[in-house]
């Protein structure tokens, strides 16, 4: 009996789009050190979103960066905090080649206990669009 070959399936950091930029999330796209997030914090531009708050400056590099701050005192439980994270750090790696070349901080400033996936990801999606171009 013929045996049909195992199909290969990257995963979704592998993906690239059909324009054939590189979407993958490596460690040269986020923010690491405290001085790194200090930085943003203290060049003290932002956008505010319904949930949440998009801290943004111009880095020299050729791409953006990304850092993520959930405070326990709006998303009480780990695993809320964890998937307000993962949403916005999907929704960066996805339209990470349309952003100006600076370091982000998507800060949460809302509590997101009646919040839905969706409403997350368009908040994110409209905060990355209205960053001000070069």
């Amino acid at each position: 009996m013929p045996v049909a070959p195992r199909v290969v399936i990257a995963s979704l950091s592998e993906v690239t789009d059909p324009t054939g930029a590189d979407q993958r999330f490596l460690g040269t796209h986020r923010l690491h050190k405290t001085d790194e997030f200090s930085s943003v914090f203290a060049f003290r531009r932002a956008l505010r979103g319904r949930f949440y708050m998009l801290h943004y400056r111009p880095n020299g590099l050729d791409t953006a960066r990304l850092g993520v701050v959930v405070a326990k005192k709006l998303a009480k439980r780990a695993n809320v905090r964890n998937l307000v994270k993962r949403i916005a750090r999907e929704t960066f790696r996805r339209q990470r080649i349309s952003i100006p070349p600076c370091d982000l901080i998507l800060r949460l400033h809302a509590p997101v206990a009646k919040a839905t996936r969706a409403e997350l990801n368009l908040d994110v999606q409209q905060l990355l669009s209205r960053l001000p171009r070069p």
